[in-house]
């Protein structure tokens, strides 16, 4: 007996064609060198990376043959993770942080046909550009200036392009998309390759509640490069959801991030420890010398991974509302293998904004019960009613998120493994720790 469900093959243009159609008025913020800011829809989005399909197709991009990037964060970037796909070649992100000598071979190992490159990333091309001889070097104009003549330029492959016309190359569901090369290996860095099914699975998973959590609402700020692990798998979730997608560009500073979350506040941000201990260093003198100038966004979660996050810069965003999870993951792995996400009550971990949600809807339900009472005695007090009901302090509730975010890696003893036999100890570290998140 067979299923009567529709059988076809995962595909990153499936999400690509629901991004178009379904999220066409969302919009993608990417920010420019000169620190301005660019908007695209999901409508425009998804016209401009089918005509980068059809400009490599023109060009004689066959079949599994690689397309490499060295490029930042921006939505050209993003055009190339499904662009590429498309029209049947597999994206090769390339590490702008690695030395002039390691790209070249690289690019040469991985057989690289075809190269995308932001123009202001021309002079590192130009360092390894002996080492590997790309047959077409097409450059990104990404500050705006004239594209030099040995290069073709981008924008104008996309604007000759014919993206109404293009239909997508044929392919299996185990067909590679993107490779990225991998440093935590003994010698040479080696190439791992993904594949249609393999990225399609990852997404779904990563948009689970417990993992990367993203809702259509969300505003994502990926401060991890795109070329580190095809930035933890995110953008393609993203474009999934048809999440509002705020790129930093090359302004990885911590004023520069602050200042950019005044203009576009995220919900959800991607980086490493370094990233966060800069910024909140940044944004606390801030608040000393410069009182106003900077707000962190309350309610914002923050995907740290790359290293352990120390408890105490858990505790740092916590007084500020900013929940900061700690994910785990390997190139290998798909990038995101595990997060440490805290087993406790929700109302525990939420950030302060969330726990102030909860204590008010808590008093109102409280107040109505007094009123009720009060009415059935004769009284008619709500004031007094309103007044006579505790309100938990703000840093009782930022201490409560604190202490649940970091516990999990500081004190993991005290959590009792869902399938090891409980024990008097653990059933009274957890009986504890229920009657304090009730003090809470």
């Amino acid at each position: 007996m067979y299923s009567t469900m529709m059988s076809s093959p995962l595909s990153l243009n499936h999400l690509l064609e629901r991004a178009g159609t379904i999220f066409g008025h969302n919009t993608i913020v990417s920010r420019l060198p000169d620190k301005s800011l660019r908007t695209h829809t999901y409508g425009e989005y998804h016209r401009r990376t089918r005509a980068l399909a059809s400009a490599l197709r023109s060009l004689g991009l066959q079949r599994g043959e690689r397309v490499a990037t060295l490029s930042w964060n921006h939505h050209a970037h993003l055009e190339c993770y499904f662009g590429i796909p498309a029209a049947g070649g597999v994206m090769h992100t390339l590490n702008l942080r690695l030395s002039a000598s390691d790209l070249g071979w690289i690019a040469g190992d991985a057989a690289d046909r075809f190269l995308i490159v932001d123009d202001v990333l021309l002079p590192l091309y130009r360092q390894f550009a002996d080492a590997h001889r790309f047959e077409k070097v097409i450059v990104f104009p990404f500050s705006g200036a004239p594209v030099p003549r040995e290069f073709l330029d981008y924008e104008a492959l996309l604007a000759d392009a014919d993206p109404d016309g293009f239909d997508y190359e044929p392919h299996d569901e185990n067909d590679a998309v993107s490779m990225c090369y991998t440093s935590g290996t003994t010698g040479r860095s080696k190439g791992v390759v993904y594949s249609h099914r393999s990225t399609i699975l990852h997404t779904l998973v990563g948009c689970l509640g417990d993992y990367w959590g993203l809702k259509g609402t969300d505003c994502v700020l990926p401060v991890t490069p795109m070329f580190h692990a095809n930035c933890w798998g995110v953008p393609y979730g993203a474009v999934m959801m048809g999440v509002k997608m705020v790129f930093p560009g090359p302004h990885l500073h911590p004023d520069d991030l602050l200042d950019l979350m005044q203009l576009e506040p995220p919900t959800l941000a991607l980086g490493v420890p370094t990233i966060w201990l800069g910024l909140i260093q940044a944004f606390d003198q801030a608040q000393a010398t410069q009182p106003g100038r900077w707000q962190l966004p309350r309610g914002m979660r923050s995907l740290v991974g790359g290293a352990a996050v120390p408890e105490a810069l858990i505790r740092a965003f916590a007084k500020h509302g900013v929940w900061l999870l700690q994910g785990w993951g390997m190139t290998e792995t798909w990038t995101t293998s595990d997060f440490g996400a805290p087993r406790w009550p929700a109302s525990r971990y939420r950030s302060s904004r969330c726990a102030s949600a909860v204590s008010k809807a808590r008093m109102r339900r409280a107040t109505a019960r007094r009123w009720a009472r009060s009415r059935s005695a004769g009284r008619s007090s709500p004031a007094r009613i309103t007044a006579s009901v505790r309100r938990p302090t703000s840093s009782a509730m930022t201490a409560g998120c604190a202490l649940a975010t970091s516990q999990r890696w500081t004190n993991s003893a005290s959590f009792a493994s869902p399938t090891a036999p409980r024990t008097s100890s653990s059933r009274a570290a957890n009986g504890s720790h229920r009657s304090t998140s009730r003090a809470h």
